[in-house]
């Protein structure tokens, strides 16, 4: 059900993309004005991700997904409303598809929470590559139909279907009997969900691996993406048609390659399919640009499709893999914000650079770029294999308190004593230490070593409140307690190491 929803909701943005793209090149031929309905259309994402995240970590996805469809719907209704009124100029038209990113925005993150509550984590690189099924069906679908009307019967008949598609969409999401767990402690502050979540992404050099990845990635591909109207008016016999079929070849093109996905990650490493995607991706833009044939377009499109969602599939699994349950939309949305930005960013410059030059040099400058840049990439930032089990663990005590502190910060101090000259060893692990405690929602960590007593040492995390305090044991991992055990051995103390924990009478405002 929820899978045939995700199809729906594809097909209309692809449609509302097709519509759009074309109506600028109606009303606005520049190549910065069409290229800016790529960037209206996307940056929403990247400004409201994280919030979107955390919303959908708090809240009852259910009705917060049906939420986001509703508010695509009333989008479509006032574009259909501004066209049959003709009324609708270049910045109106820019305003109104900033606004249907919006209810993109909101919907994206709550969707990628959602597929891993249902689907057992051995099965989850096939349910997203399903997913990655539905995104490019709906790119040859929505298109398709989006050019149909188009040519026969204008573009408010497409902005209006696209209204309707997502009210349908939005009575089915009804239909789901999903029951929201309210969390035990309650709910996150929205403020505190977001800096955890970025918390999270930080101290994670495998999650900051695939985010610079696929702003590589994408800062670049947008470029053929963001000036297809243009490069489809520039072939032979060019117009409304060639862009809708060069849409559905590079839809068609992804979904023959999710097909051979499986046996391809068997086979390369992570950083190995990325790089094969990114050299595909390049030379797919340079072909489309050299040759000025449909046929020679389809195939590049058809190949363009194929990197696409290799690399994005890829990364989008690994990804996943990085994160646990209870920070995933927020880690899955700041993902998706290096997508939106980069590919906003990647619009605007490139469509600013074929303005100044042309749109042939645009498009070969941004794939030589993108092939170098991922290159770098893996070069500097090597990936490491497999993911620790993120699972939680329910192996440390939930500490117990006679009167729990109503307000304040909360400091726990942790007492160590070891061997003087393990120091540097000590202060190493410690690092891993203090990147656990940050990730799990810690405000701030210190290490402390007396001065007059070089082998006592202090661990010092501050938490924001108690609260906030208790969640982080429900976040830790047998990785955390892996890591409890290597430093409990550097002790050395007749008993364990002194735990106390104390209110905050002076608390540094929250970040």
């Amino acid at each position: 059900m929820l899978w045939t929803t995700w199809l729906m909701a594809n097909i209309c943005m692809w449609m509302s993309d097709v519509a759009a793209a074309w109506m600028m090149a109606s009303l606005a031929a520049t190549p910065l004005w069409v290229a800016l309905v790529q960037t209206a259309a996307t940056l929403p994402m990247f400004l409201l991700g994280l919030p979107s995240g955390a919303l959908a970590d708090i809240l009852d996805r259910r009705r917060y997904f049906l939420a986001t469809q509703l508010w695509v719907a009333v989008v479509a209704s006032l574009l259909s409303l501004t066209v049959f009124l003709g009324v609708l100029s270049p910045p109106l038209l820019l305003a109104l598809v900033f606004a249907n990113g919006i209810g993109l925005a909101m919907r994206w993150p709550v969707f990628s929470a959602i597929v891993p509550e249902l689907v057992p984590r051995p099965q989850l690189p096939a349910a997203l590559a399903l997913n990655g099924v539905t995104m490019n069906a709906s790119r040859i679908i929505g298109p398709l139909v989006a050019g149909a009307l188009i040519a026969s019967v204008g573009t408010v008949w497409v902005f209006l279907l696209n209204a309707v598609l997502s009210l349908i969409a939005a009575v089915v999401i009804m239909r789901w009997r999903r029951q929201h767990k309210p969390h035990p402690l309650g709910r996150e502050r929205l403020v505190s969900a977001m800096r955890i979540g970025l918390q999270y992404v930080s101290q994670s050099a495998h999650l900051q691996g695939v985010v610079l990845r696929i702003a590589v990635f994408f800062f670049s591909s947008t470029a053929l993406v963001a000036l297809l109207p243009l490069i489809a008016r520039g072939l032979h016999g060019g117009g409304a048609g060639t862009f809708t079929v060069l849409l559905a070849a590079m839809g068609s093109g992804a979904i023959v390659a999710t097909l051979f996905l499986p046996r391809l990650r068997r086979q390369l490493s992570r950083d190995a399919l990325v790089l094969s995607g990114a050299a595909l991706q390049s030379a797919a833009m340079l072909v489309i640009i050299s040759v000025p044939e449909l046929w020679v377009a389809i195939v590049a499109m058809t190949l363009a499709g194929a990197a696409w969602i290799s690399t994005a599939n890829t990364l989008s699994v690994s990804a996943q893999m990085g994160l646990p349950d209870w920070v995933r939309a927020r880690g899955m949305s700041m993902y998706q914000m290096a997508i939106m930005g980069a590919s906003a960013a990647g619009a605007a410059v490139w469509g600013q650079v074929a303005t100044l030059t042309n749109v042939r040099l645009s498009v070969g400058v941004a794939a030589v770029l993108g092939l170098v840049a991922m290159a770098l990439t893996n070069r500097l930032m090597p990936g490491h294999g497999m993911v620790e089990d993120l699972t939680p663990s329910k192996v440390f005590q939930t500490p117990q308190a006679d009167a729990p502190p109503a307000q304040g910060h909360v400091m726990v101090m942790i007492e160590f004593r070891i061997e003087p000259e393990r120091a540097q060893e000590f202060r190493a692990l410690m690092q891993e230490s203090r990147s656990s405690r940050i990730r799990h929602g810690a405000v701030s960590w210190e290490l402390l070593q007396d001065i007059n007593d070089p082998g006592r040492f202090v661990e010092m995390i501050e938490d924001e409140s108690w609260t906030d305090h208790l969640r982080r044991f429900d976040r830790v991992t047998s990785a955390d307690v892996a890591l409890r055990d290597r430093k409990l051995a550097f002790h050395i103390g007749e008993s364990p190491p002194l735990v106390t924990r104390s209110v905050m009478e002076t608390s540094r405002k929250s970040v």
